[in-house]
């Protein structure tokens, strides 16, 4: 964090890359840019941390590390892309049988792990934006018989995920390394 001026920050504000500006657009940009960005604040938030740091528990009994946000989000996002707007009978990316959280209790401080997940998270997020970029209306109902919902309310729901755990996020990198984010 030397040479930035605000070190204790994990990006100075005029190199934020997220989007400031009001983009006075349609709904579906609206949503869009907001997951966007919350997208790339989970990755902020992670940014510069070793395989160690970003499996870094926070309190027991909890599990919940970044690293264990970022597979969790990976998993999200397969689940109301592929599983529930596609209708997709894929498996979920870590949960199993005998573990629910595996997503969170498997996160280890590996780089591999790391880089799996990462992977996996950028897999996901890129088959979301091409359902999304693809469907012609925001009104699509999902082809999940049991969850039947349509593309606003999935967008509505994974803007509420992220804020959600971006908040999480902020705490665990704090922990970490002091840095507190915008």
């Amino acid at each position: 964090m030397a040479g930035k001026t605000y070190p204790d920050m994990w990006v100075d504000p005029e190199d934020d890359p997220r989007s400031q500006e009001a983009l006075l657009g349609d709904e579906r940009t609206t949503l869009l840019d907001y997951l966007s960005n919350y997208r790339l604040t989970l990755e902020l938030k992670c940014s510069g941390l070793t395989a160690e740091q970003l499996a870094t528990r926070s309190v027991p009994p909890s599990t919940m590390s970044l690293l264990g946000l970022v597979r969790h989000l990976a998993q999200v996002e397969q689940s109301w892309w592929r599983r529930v707007m596609a209708g997709e009978a894929t498996s979920f990316l870590y949960r199993r049988d005998d573990d629910r959280d595996a997503d969170f209790t498997d996160a280890t401080g590996d780089d591999e792990v790391v880089d799996e997940a990462w992977a996996r998270w950028r897999e996901e997020v890129a088959n979301g934006d091409a359902f999304v970029a693809a469907a012609e209306s925001l009104d699509l109902v999902s082809l999940d018989p049991r969850n039947p919902i349509n593309l606003r309310e999935v967008l509505v729901h994974l803007i509420e995920e992220y804020a959600r755990h971006c908040g999480h996020a902020d705490l665990l990198r704090e922990c970490i390394d002091g840095a507190t984010g915008q």
